[in-house]
């Protein structure tokens, strides 16, 4: 694939210096970018002035504005108002994504009642369940598994050995990578006396008799429902619902790694980031960011436009708009004064001892 500088620019919404005739054949760090031929080459993602000091002579660049194409030696330019934002135009125009040929292989197993739509693209080794439906120009990776009566929308993408349970359903333009699974049986069980979790909650740690338990299981009769433009990364897991639904919302991107147990609510717009895992029947509100290791208890509410930093432990109600850090999860501010204070706790110490010996002292001579 190849597109001129002024087209990119075009695309990108975006001004173009420079040669704009020269044609761009892909994308690469300045370091590594060769300085374009008669006819284009690789541009250079050299959007802060850090990353363009790296640039050779003669290449092509994406620059943030401000920035002078002609101190750099470029041949032409794209500026980029917001860098990160023209870098993900960028990527996307040069994404060919998995090679999938049109139509559908002759390995795949599509059961009879199945509906198949227009401009699908089903790779080897497929199976799709019974009454399940895909939409039109859904592309479908080898040895991807498709229950019986799922419903995946249009434009879907699903990267090879994804997992779609019975009666998941999916908006357009789902995004799936390598490896996760959408819809297997929540972790629920049951005793049939008070179990030792139950009487530690009601105690809060005390316990009486510890006697043998035996665990029953509590079936899955809910399913997955995720909206449109939501993405999930590789091997993560979404569990169904044990009734209703477990549910993520229009254009929440779900990291590799991420655990969403059952009856769990994620809201519209939210940024999982790897290894968060979010126990049974929690909701999330909207445009929540959970960064990586972030882990919230079961039943918890997380109000929208609440941010938690790594590794942050959530076991109480969060209110909108917060931002949180730390275990037990507090304001980011006062997580911060905490680490402080721990940091002087050594200084304490030695404080707190020579004011011992010198009280000491001081009774001994009183």
């Amino acid at each position: 694939m190849t597109v001129t500088i002024k087209e990119l620019a075009q695309s990108l919404d975006a001004r173009a210096w420079g040669e704009t005739d020269l044609q761009v054949t892909g994308a690469g760090e300045p370091a590594q970018t060769e300085p374009a031929g008669p006819t284009g080459g690789q541009i250079a993602l050299a959007m802060a002035p850090k990353y363009a000091e790296a640039l050779r002579p003669g290449c092509i660049a994406i620059l943030a504005e401000g920035m002078e194409p002609e101190a750099y030696g470029v041949r032409a330019a794209i500026f980029a108002p917001r860098p990160r934002l023209v870098m993900a135009g960028l990527t996307r125009a040069f994404d060919q994504g998995p090679d999938i040929e049109p139509g559908i292989h002759a390995t795949a197993v599509i059961h009879p009642t199945a509906s198949i739509g227009d401009g699908a693209a089903i790779a080897p080794f497929v199976v799709i369940g019974r009454d399940a439906v895909i939409g039109a120009n859904a592309r479908i990776a080898s040895h991807v598994s498709i229950g019986r009566n799922a419903r995946i929308g249009s434009d879907a993408v699903l990267h090879a050995g994804v997992r779609i349970g019975h009666d998941v359903i999916a908006g357009d333009r789902l995004f799936v990578q390598p490896g996760a699974v959408i819809g297997g049986d929540g972790f629920s069980f049951v005793t049939p006396e008070e179990s030792g979790i139950e009487e530690i909650r009601r105690t809060l740690g005390a316990r009486a008799n510890i006697t043998t338990q035996h665990w029953t299981r509590i079936h899955s009769l809910g399913t997955v429902e995720l909206g449109d433009d939501v993405e999930i990364g590789s091997n993560a897991t979404i569990d169904r619902g044990t009734i209703r639904a477990t549910r993520v919302g229009s254009g929440s991107k779900i990291d590799n790694l991420v655990m969403l147990g059952h009856n769990v609510v994620v809201g519209q717009d939210c940024l999982l980031c790897s290894q968060v895992g979010i126990a049974g029947s929690s909701t999330v509100g909207d445009r929540v960011v959970l960064a990586g290791k972030v882990g919230v208890s079961d039943n918890i509410t997380i109000g929208d436009d609440v941010i938690a930093g790594g590794a942050t432990k959530i076991f109480t109600r969060v209110p909108a708009g917060r931002v949180i850090l730390g275990n037990p999860a507090v304001k980011m501010e006062t997580q911060l004064e905490i680490q402080k204070a721990m940091r002087r706790l050594p200084r304490f110490a030695q404080q707190l001892s020579k004011l011992q010996e010198t009280v000491t002292r001081l009774l001994e001579k009183g």
